[in-house]
């Protein structure tokens, strides 16, 4: 079941999100994942050549990535990366562990004996897929996991203001981070556990501190690959 819930969350991110969002994606990746630089420009041909789309929904994707902040718009040169810093970073993961926190609480009091059920098959899916190095069903399984946790809360409003923050951070990148796989093995039954005993207070708390540790783990490799300098400044 939870393996037939990831495969359709990954057919509707490859089929039915509309190309600018797919073009947006894919360069929100490079850039958090630092393989393109702040100030480096994006040219709108190779960015279509890359996504397999034509240069107006390629276009519209950069703009997607201007009204986020992660890029900017050149007159007459086109779209160049902005810098970000660490603390751009952290303040990210602080949002997303605010609001899948409180999330998390309210579905250890709502959750149903159904919901469980999907959480532990989604779990052991996705220990089998670790064990098996199947990368993308990791990712994509990970995400099922807290997406059903968001659903069982049952508060439209607090999913879609995660939603928003949670984009900026490519959840097939995230995935890959050293010591995250590990981490989220430990963690995620730690979760599981609080919501089967519906204890709202510690499945909040374990929550905060599974998406906060994410950030340190984020901002040391991109340390790792040169992208900042010392105090922040863009390497």
């Amino acid at each position: 079941m939870a393996v037939d819930r990831a495969d359709t969350e990954r057919g509707r991110s490859s089929r039915h999100r509309p190309l600018p969002a797919e073009v947006a994606g894919h360069v929100r990746e490079l850039i958090i994942s630092g393989a393109v630089r702040p100030g480096e420009f994006l040219r709108i041909e190779r960015v279509a050549e890359a996504v397999g789309v034509s240069s107006t929904p390629a276009r519209e994707g950069l703009l997607i990535l201007k009204a986020e902040g992660l890029v900017r718009l050149v007159p007459r040169r086109g779209f160049v990366v902005t810098p970000f810093t660490r603390q751009d970073v952290r303040d990210l993961f602080w949002a997303q562990a605010q609001l899948s926190a409180r999330l998390a609480a309210r579905a250890a009091q709502r959750i149903s004996p159904e919901g469980i059920a999907r959480l532990e098959s989604t779990h052991h899916a996705y220990q089998d897929a670790v064990d098996s190095g199947a990368a993308v069903l990791v990712a994509d399984l990970g995400h099922a996991f807290h997406r059903e946790i968001n659903l069982s809360a049952d508060s439209r409003r607090l999913t879609l203001l995660l939603g928003s923050v949670v984009k900026h951070l490519p959840n097939r990148f995230y995935a890959a981070i050293e010591g995250q796989v590990a981490a989220t093995r430990i963690e995620h039954p730690l979760l599981l556990d609080s919501l089967r005993r519906r204890q709202a207070h510690r499945a909040g708390a374990l929550m905060e501190r599974h998406i906060l540790a994410g950030a340190d783990r984020l901002v040391e490799v991109l340390e790792g690959r040169g992208l900042w300098r010392d105090g922040d400044e863009p390497a």
